[in-house]
């Protein structure tokens, strides 16, 4: 299981509700349980793997709630029609690519990777599928060899 090496102020319950109502957003429930544990950080193990062509790459940090530099507020006003409507950014990797979470409709609970310097044809042509959800992308994190 991942550990991670460091973590953001804790947040409440009340603070993620507060969120989703501002952002208009339902956080799943595994990602809210994650906020409530750790409120985003940094992962000790980072690697995850993309797809065959793409390769892998790792997470750089987990963003948080709250005054921290890159939090999810101002990831979320940043990207705002940048990303497909039905995706938050959670996180990102060194080379400025944001793994996403979806957060409605068929892409509910499910963890992507996107990659922002492919010029999509169809605004899902530079995003990649990693989990079916939060704790099945965490959980697979691995260190690097």
């Amino acid at each position: 299981m991942t550990k991670m090496l460091s973590v953001n102020p804790k947040v409440s319950l009340q603070d993620i509700k507060q969120f989703e109502q501002e952002y208009e957003v339902t956080l799943p429930k595994q990602y809210v349980d994650f906020l409530l544990e750790y409120n985003g950080g940094f992962p000790q193990e980072s690697n995850f793997k993309i797809s065959d062509d793409e390769g892998e790459s790792l997470v750089n940090k987990f963003y948080g709630i709250g005054d921290m530099k890159s939090n999810l507020g101002k990831v979320f006003e940043v990207l705002e029609g940048e990303i497909p409507e039905d995706f938050i950014s959670i996180g990102n990797d060194p080379g400025g690519n944001e793994i996403l979470l979806g957060v409605s409709g068929e892409y509910q609970g499910k963890v992507y990777f996107w990659i922002h310097d492919i010029e999509p044809e169809d605004e899902m042509d530079n995003m990649f599928i990693l989990a079916d959800s939060f704790t099945g992308f965490f959980n697979n994190l691995y260190e690097s060899e």
